[in-house]
Order: structure tokens, then C-alpha cells, then sequence
């Protein structure tokens, strides 16, 4: 149900309705979680569009491994 919620957050939030929070919250999901929820599907819409516009080209497979190592071996922490 909140999937569901986000997909029409994501396509057509200007058409959302109260009957459909309504129907979110029924299905036993909190403000605090829809809130979570809205904003998650906001941020990765601008950071999506903000890379598209700025040129911002996805890492290379191995610079992800890369990091994948240095943050099992010390975290989020730079070094």
C-alpha cells in the first residue's frame, strides 16, 4: 500500500487525494512513516534530475568496489 503511495507520489502527486493518505494510514502505516516515505521519493526525484542536468556521470563497477572495501574496513569515516 505505501508503495503504491509513492509510485503516484512519484507520477501525479498533484492528484492526490486525503481519501488516499486515508487509506494508507487504514492499512496501518503512521504519519511519521508517509512523511519518511514522501520525502525519500522527493529527495531521490531532485539528487535524479540534479545529476541529469549537472552532467554527473555513475561511478565505474570498480570505484564501487572500491569503496564498498573502504567502508567495510572503517565505515562512513573518511580517512
Amino acid at each position: 500500500m505505501l508503495l503504491r503511495f509513492v509510485r503516484r507520489v512519484n507520477g501525479a502527486s498533484y492528484e492526490l487525494s486525503r481519501e488516499e493518505v486515508a487509506a494508507v494510514k487504514a492499512a496501518g502505516w503512521s504519519d511519521e512513516a508517509i512523511y519518511d516515505a514522501v520525502s525519500v521519493c522527493a529527495l531521490f526525484n531532485f539528487y535524479n534530475r540534479w545529476c541529469d542536468g549537472a552532467g554527473v556521470q555513475p561511478m565505474a563497477p570498480e570505484f564501487h568496489a572500491m569503496s564498498g572495501k573502504r567502508m567495510a574496513e572503517g565505515g562512513y569515516s573518511a580517512r
